[in-house]
């Protein structure tokens, strides 16, 4: 999903797709002089979008890595989620918990019938993970994948349920079944970084 950003924020879709940056990297990727870059991190963590914090690795001079703030992250589209949240509430309210339990269960089995559709016939693993990116990119998790020794990495570097599954983590319990249906029995898919923990990205390892 392509989102646009004004130029003066293009920062923003760098940490929101790389993560945590020092300022020569931002500045390479503005393709900007480093004070450019410089210039352009701090009207935005004036803004309250960004945020440096101090790293100091072996005997160098320490390094200002900026990341998003929450508000940075905001200015990513959440699929209406104050409604989505009010919805939950109240139906947690009204029909209780395992009412809610049922709806996240056909929500599940319709988005694996739907992946499972779009991998039929489809027999190379690697094949299988980079349809499922594209269908999960294309619903708004710019999604990718890289593969490493022993495996891959599934990364989404956007949540646009996030308030949905801040108060329902059934919702992730239930993509985590959905990617183990659609890759195999034979495979392993494991979640290594998940945004509700604090992380830049939900990210799973795939194994044979």
């Amino acid at each position: 999903m392509e989102i646009k950003l004004p130029d003066n924020e293009k920062a923003l879709w760098i940490l929101k797709t790389q993560g945590s940056l020092p300022l020569n990297i931002v500045a390479k990727e503005l393709n900007v002089t480093t004070e450019g870059a410089r210039f352009q991190m701090l009207r935005l963590a004036g803004e309250g979008l960004v945020a440096a914090t101090t790293e100091s690795k072996g005997r160098g001079r320490p390094q200002q890595i900026w990341a998003l703030t929450a508000s940075g992250h905001g200015r990513f589209p959440d699929r209406h989620a104050e409604l989505t949240v009010k919805l939950i509430q109240k139906t947690k309210e009204i029909l209780g918990e395992s009412a809610l339990d049922a709806v996240i269960e056909a929500y599940g089995k319709e988005s694996r019938s739907k992946y499972l559709h779009a991998v039929e016939g489809i027999n190379e693993l690697e094949d299988r993970i980079r349809i499922l990116a594209q269908i999960r990119n294309s619903e708004g998790y710019m999604a990718g994948y890289t593969q490493e020794e022993g495996g891959f990495i599934l990364f989404e570097n956007h949540c646009p349920i996030c308030a949905a599954a801040t108060i329902c983590q059934g919702f992730c319990k239930s993509e985590l079944e959905t990617f183990r249906a659609i890759l195999g029995d034979t495979v392993t898919v494991t979640r290594i970084d998940h945004v509700l923990s604090g992380a830049q990205r939900c990210a799973y390892k795939i194994t044979l």
